[in-house]
């Protein structure tokens, strides 16, 4: 396993739309295995394979307890709304408002190929979203109703940590 190099906005693979696996071999357990050494590194809670420079659809989500791999994601069902602040590695020191759903549901193959489900809430639910746009080739930027400067940041981060 091996720390990957995480690309920054302007360079132009984060554009682009990414491939569906179709081969699940070392190949891909590497990358995945690489992504999540890169998340955990970049204190990160989500990372798509576009954010590595690999033009798949790949995504890594930390949950905390686990670190789950989402090949070929694809949202089944969303309900609910929240407002909140996103950040992005490969926007740093940037952050925005994003009205995402609360609850996605989405469908998913491992690095074996096999399909599965998962429901998530809150901040699972907006790093889903935020995760499968970038293999779409979008940025949360796009999506942000209000960047924030470095000043307002700072104080929202404060007055969470108060409450």
């Amino acid at each position: 396993m091996a720390l990957r190099n995480i690309i920054t906005e302007g360079n132009p693979t984060l554009a682009k739309k990414c491939r569906p696996v179709t081969v699940f071999d070392d190949r891909l357990a590497t990358l995945i295995d690489d992504m999540k050494d890169t998340v955990i590194q970049a204190n990160g809670v989500g990372l798509a394979a576009p954010q590595v420079g690999v033009l798949r659809r790949v995504v890594v989500v930390d949950l905390g307890e686990e670190i789950i791999e989402l090949v070929n994601p694809k949202i089944l069902e969303q309900s609910g709304e929240q407002d909140g602040l996103e950040g992005c590695l490969s926007v740093p020191g940037k952050y925005g408002m994003v009205k995402r759903p609360n609850t996605v549901k989405l469908q998913a193959q491992d690095r074996h190929g096999d399909w599965y489900e998962y429901e998530g809430e809150e901040l699972i639910a907006r790093c889903f979203c935020h995760e499968l746009e970038h293999l779409d080739g979008h940025l949360y930027t796009e999506r942000a109703y209000r960047m924030l400067t470095e000043e307002e940041y700072e104080e929202l981060i404060q007055k969470e940590q108060d409450a």
